[in-house]
């Protein structure tokens, strides 16, 4: 009779059926045990018994495949499950998850096992990304990784063929020559709709540091998925990253950034950058119809005249103009900066970026339908 996975596999797997959940797959209770069952009747330690026993019970149906898949090489990393590394435990202070009535009492707060705990997942969602530890760093990548949202669209100036729409004459007349002259059956076409531009301007500069890694990230995460997006960082000068970003492993593709980045953790100059950009390429049809992103927290050591102005030929050239700050996240904030200011008024929409739930709202923004102002 055999026995079942051990309590460091069945650790494994509730970890990893979060993660397909937190990716939109119902990989309920029932599922897990349903998984765990498969997995007694094979070996847990090889990769490929593993992948199918999920793939088998986890996915409801071919729309889940992909997104298993992708859960899959995130969560396992390419190693044996029986060799995988302990689930990431997020330490939650007692004040995250305790009412301030239920703290007072010396006995109390020095005895870590009466403190209460929430979900972990659920607060590393909305942690500041400049306070997390190396170990819910990596976690918060894993999640990275998965985060997608459908990408804008525009309608094409192609035709193809539909079963409805304006009536398709060449076509027509061409089935009816086929036969000889006879009658066919008519035929139609309609406009196609391709994925807008994603271009990406990504402050590196030294007030951005404990952020930009994260952002650039979340712009390989993009580049990955959505292709024709761009990717820029800014600071003393604007780099082209894209190539670099084009490495599949996120890992290589941060290094390849930091060894072509000159500028890194160093000044910022916004309206020189988005003069240059747009001079280079946005006017040249980068910016043209593209949802442009800009990650910065607005400090400009420039001419925060020369930003707005930019600013405006951004707007005028671009669909949809995002600008993330991460300090927007802070109880309290508001733009007073200079260089927010002048920006301000050229933005459809103004989200922070700090958390992983930030992101969340970032995806939400960039498929927004239409404009509106920040």
């Amino acid at each position: 009779m055999s026995t079942g996975p051990g309590d460091g596999i069945v650790s494994t797997l509730v970890g990893f059926a979060r993660t397909l959940r937190a990716a939109g797959v119902d990989a309920g209770p029932d599922r897990l045990q349903a998984m765990v069952c498969a997995l007694a009747e094979l070996d847990a330690g090889s990769r490929s018994d593993t992948y199918w026993a999920g793939r088998t019970t986890l996915c409801a149906g071919p729309d889940d495949v992909e997104r298993y898949d992708r859960a899959f090489e995130a969560w396992f990393g390419g190693e044996e499950p029986a060799r995988l590394r302990p689930r990431t435990v997020v330490r939650v202070p007692r004040e995250a998850a305790v009412p301030a009535t239920a703290q007072q009492g010396d006995d109390a707060a020095g005895d870590p096992s009466k403190a209460a705990t929430a979900s972990e997942q659920e607060i590393l969602r909305h942690r500041d990304v400049a306070r997390l530890t190396e170990p819910e760093r990596a976690e918060l990548r894993r999640m990275l990784a998965l985060l997608q949202g459908p990408a804008p669209t525009r309608v094409s100036r192609r035709l193809r063929p539909a079963a409805r729409g304006p009536l398709d004459q060449r076509r027509t007349v061409r089935a009816m020559l086929e036969r000889g002259g006879e009658p066919a059956r008519l035929r139609r076409h309609r406009r196609s709709d391709r994925p807008r531009r994603l271009v990406l301007l990504v402050d590196v500069s030294g007030s951005m540091a404990p952020y930009a890694d994260t952002l650039l990230r979340f712009a390989h995460a993009a580049t990955t998925r959505r292709p024709g997006t761009e990717v820029f960082t800014l600071g003393t000068r604007l780099t082209r990253v894209t190539r670099e970003l084009a490495d599949r492993t996120p890992d290589g593709a941060l290094a390849a950034v930091s060894a072509s980045v000159a500028d890194w953790s160093g000044g910022t100059r916004l309206g020189a950058d988005l003069k240059e950009f747009l001079d280079r390429y946005g006017q040249r049809g980068t910016a043209r119809g593209a949802v442009v992103v800009v990650a910065s927290d607005g400090w400009e050591r420039g001419d925060t005249g020369l930003l707005g102005e930019q600013m405006a030929r951004l707007h005028r050239l671009a669909w949809r103009v995002v600008w993330v700050n991460p300090h927007k996240g802070r109880a309290g904030y508001e733009p007073l900066t200079a260089g927010m200011a002048a920006a301000l008024p050229h933005v459809d929409d103004f989200v922070s970026g700090h958390s992983f739930a930030a992101y969340e709202e970032l995806s939400a923004a960039l498929t927004g339908s239409g404009r509106h102002r920040a």
